[in-house]
């Protein structure tokens, strides 16, 4: 879904009090009563309350099921997002939002920015989102699922990646610097670098495999596997190199990030810097799927990760190393009773095996198995676990709350669905600015009745309840 912070400007100490009450409610609720919503926020009088509860459903905050046996509303993603985005303003982590520059099945990418104006990553987990291509294998654990999952679930992503990140920060990785924690959003440094799947040619691709190798091995022998380590989750970023040569090295990422570039080639014809200056420093991201290296499919996931590497480094640099492996069996062999375990000290930091169980089997449910492209589908064509481009994800949050609203009424049948999705048009307007632009403050909005109009005008549009 689109983040819209334009409302949040308007929005009153009551109308906070009973957003997060219906947060609070929606732990043992998926329709929240009326008079708990009353009770859990503590307003005097019942005119106050109903008032902001219109408040916040005219803006998409809360919303109101069909056909519900009573009176009541649910929370939303974007009344999710409220919430964290004011607990990370009221700790001076956040104070303006940019704009988009990330989107797939589990997670939307921004660009923002503190008081200073120094830029940074939000990244916004959605584990509730669902694909309309495999919405009908979906269609039974949807049904079946428990209150308030998606909200629990996006939450335990968010800690499992932020306690990761620290982890592997404070032990030399290469990984942004992780600067605060909310609810299922987690803010932290932007780098300025190529994704790798964006890049069509580098200096030495060999010395790069070797570096990016180094370091799935470096993380198993501290216990750990990444479990999606492929060119989506693997930025590249350039630096003179003072050698002369080429070079790939890897290092802690820089605390001045600034906005991600759009080209596609290291070192080209344009560029002031000849491709024998170059060094190349691989930033690892995304740990939702990290997993202990005593996991019980960790050989899967560690050859995986491997092959993965490989695939890519054939396909699109035409490189193919002359050493076999690595394998799962060395690394557990060379693994010393001294090793540092990471996988432990993410345990200290409150990240239980339990709530890691939890989020693994959510994640399997839901269809959420990394971004890998499979074998025999084309380097070109896009397949289902390629993030969607930014028209398909509308849609795709469109069929989600139809799908949430008839769970909930008990009334949606099969049929109904497919043909919502075949029949949907949504005009999705953009809202992105310029890479180079200052990301807008949360609260800079000209006409607040234009914002709720045109949120009435979409929801009417797509069959939404108003």
């Amino acid at each position: 879904m689109k983040l819209d912070t334009k409302a949040m400007r308007y929005l009153t100490a009551e109308d906070w009090r009973v957003l997060t009450a219906v947060e609070m409610g929606s732990k043992n609720h998926e329709l929240v009563p009326t008079p708990l919503i009353a009770q859990i926020s503590g307003l005097r009088g019942g005119t106050g309350v109903h008032k902001c509860i219109s408040n916040l459903a005219k803006v998409g905050l809360i919303a109101k099921v069909k056909n519900a046996k009573y009176d009541g509303y649910r929370l939303t993603y974007g009344g999710l997002d409220y919430l964290a985005l004011n607990t990370h303003r009221k700790q001076k982590s956040v104070y303006s939002v940019g704009n988009q520059i990330g989107v797939g099945k589990e997670s939307d990418i921004y660009v923002v920015a503190d008081e200073s104006g120094t830029q940074r990553v939000l990244k916004i987990h959605r584990l509730g989102r669902i694909s309309f291509r495999t919405v009908k294998a979906n269609r039974d654990y949807l049904r079946n699922r428990s209150s308030g999952s998606w909200m629990y679930m996006s939450r335990l992503a968010a800690m499992k990646e932020f306690a990761f990140m620290s982890v592997l920060r404070d032990n030399g990785f290469p990984v942004p610097k992780p600067i605060a924690q909310s609810r299922h959003t987690i803010v932290m440094s932007l780098i300025d670098a190529f994704p790798l799947r964006q890049i069509s040619s580098i200096p030495e691709p060999a010395l790069l495999y070797s570096e990016l190798i180094d370091m799935i091995l470096r993380l198993a022998r501290h216990g750990l596997i990444h479990g999606d380590f492929n060119e989506f989750n693997i930025l590249v970023e350039e630096e003179p190199s003072s050698t002369g040569a080429a070079t790939s090295t890897s290092k802690n990422v820089s605390d001045e990030p600034s906005i991600l570039p759009v080209d596609t080639q290291f070192a080209d014809a344009s560029s002031n810097i000849s491709p024998s200056s170059v060094t190349l420093v691989p930033t690892l991201i995304d740990f939702p799927q990290m997993l202990s290296i005593d996991h019980a499919n960790a050989e899967f996931y560690f050859d995986r990760d491997v092959s993965c590497i490989k695939r890519f480094f054939e396909r699109r640099f035409h490189f193919s190393s002359d050493e076999p492996g690595p394998f799962f069996s060395d690394v557990k062999k060379t693994m010393g009773k001294d090793s540092k375990r990471l996988d432990i000290e993410v345990e200290a930091t409150g990240f239980s095996k339990k709530m890691a169980k939890e989020l693994e089997v959510y994640m399997r449910e839901v269809g959420v198995d990394g971004d890998t492209e499979t074998e025999d589908a084309p380097e070109g064509d896009r397949d289902d676990n390629e993030p969607p481009s930014a028209d398909e994800a509308e849609i795709e949050d469109i069929v989600d709350e139809q799908l949430q609203q008839a769970d909930v009424a008990g009334e949606a049948t099969e049929p109904a669905i497919v043909d919502t999705m075949e029949n949907l048009s949504l005009q999705v307007e953009s809202t992105s600015t310029d890479a180079g632009e200052a990301p807008l403050p949360l609260d800079l909005v000209s006409n607040p009745h234009d914002v709720f109009q045109k949120i009435h005008s979409k929801k009417r549009a797509s069959g939404w309840a108003i």
